[in-house]
């Protein structure tokens, strides 16, 4: 790995840096850096060009003389492009010029780059501007203490508002953010200068904060791993473990979904009904809870179907009233 000297903004020594080899320390590939600065110069390209066809001008709309008899070539429309004021034949339209690059090649690019200008001692880091307000004859000399001499491009980062106003009006001064850096804008300047905070292949550098959604998206999975392992485990039993949150007389649904030993009344909670057997709805019904007995099934709070409720309370009815004949 190569070092560099770490200045201050006035030129003095703050110490040495170690730079990636990975990105500051590569063989240049030049045929990698030619074929993508190309395509980034096409992409530049407006496209916005355009003719007018025979369809597009003005005029022409009558036939010029009859087909026949006048010892011409015959002709439909004066806009044809043979003649004068006609449309353009095969003229250019807007369109793009945008190449696929592929991203490893894009980043090779500007490693290779970067190599470049560190191999030519062209690279300055600074520790930090720290300029106090924007003001272009700080940002003058400071490159002057640096020893930065002809094209430079500083790189920023987006917070540093003193800084970009300060050399923002240095004609020989080109500013990029980090995100920004490219090989062609490297290659086009003399010096690169870093702040230390902007400096690649750096933990200040590459550190970036996660997004909201992935880390949310982590701490409902560590929850629901923690959730699990604190779970109890049921092992060689027909019946599930009970929970403390389980009403008095009820007992959890067995894996297989049969009837435990002594409970044979099934509790559903979404409906909040429970099912005895023979009923229209037992076997239609998944057991979320099993009760002995139809008095714990209601003191749990659970209740009849309608329909077996009504029939229920005509044969208690109809009971009473016999005995009360009697």
């Amino acid at each position: 790995m190569s070092s560099v000297s770490l200045k201050t903004a006035a030129g003095k020594d703050a110490g040495s840096l170690e730079l990636d080899a990975d990105v500051f320390g590569i063989q240049p590939n030049v045929p990698v850096m030619h074929q993508v600065v190309t395509a980034q110069l096409a992409a530049r390209r407006s496209g916005t060009q355009s003719t007018k066809t025979r369809a597009e001008v003005s005029g022409g709309g009558k036939k010029p003389f009859k087909q026949k008899g006048t010892g011409n070539a015959r002709q439909g429309s004066i806009r044809a492009p043979h003649f004068s004021g006609g449309g353009v034949a095969l003229g250019p339209k807007p369109r793009k010029y945008d190449q696929k690059t592929p991203k490893k090649m894009i980043k090779l690019a500007l490693r290779s780059a970067l190599s470049d200008r560190a191999a030519e001692g062209k690279v300055v880091v600074v520790d930090a501007w720290n300029f106090d307000k924007p003001k272009t004859k700080d940002a003058i000399a400071a490159l002057t203490a640096l020893g930065v001499s002809g094209k430079a491009l500083v790189v920023v980062g987006n917070d540093d508002d003193n800084a970009i106003r300060s050399f923002l009006n240095l004609p020989e001064v080109q500013l990029i953010e980090i995100n920004e850096l490219n090989a062609y804008d490297i290659l086009c300047n003399d010096y690169i200068v870093f702040s230390q905070a902007t400096l690649p292949g750096t933990s200040v550098a590459a550190a970036a904060p996660a997004p909201k959604k992935a880390a949310a998206k982590k701490a409902v999975e560590k929850k629901a791993v923690e959730k699990k392992a604190a779970a109890p485990k049921a092992e060689d039993a027909d019946i599930a473990p009970a929970s403390a949150e389980l009403p008095k007389g009820a007992v959890a649904a067995t894996e297989d979904g049969s009837a435990p030993e002594g409970y044979e009344i099934k509790g559903n909670a979404d409906s909040g009904l429970y099912h005895v057997p023979g009923s229209s709805f037992y076997n239609r019904t998944v057991a979320e809870l099993w009760f002995a007995t139809a008095e714990d099934a209601e003191a749990a709070g659970f209740q009849l179907p309608p329909s077996q409720r009504e029939n229920a309370d005509s044969a208690d009815a109809a009971v009473e009233s016999s005995e009360e004949s009697n």
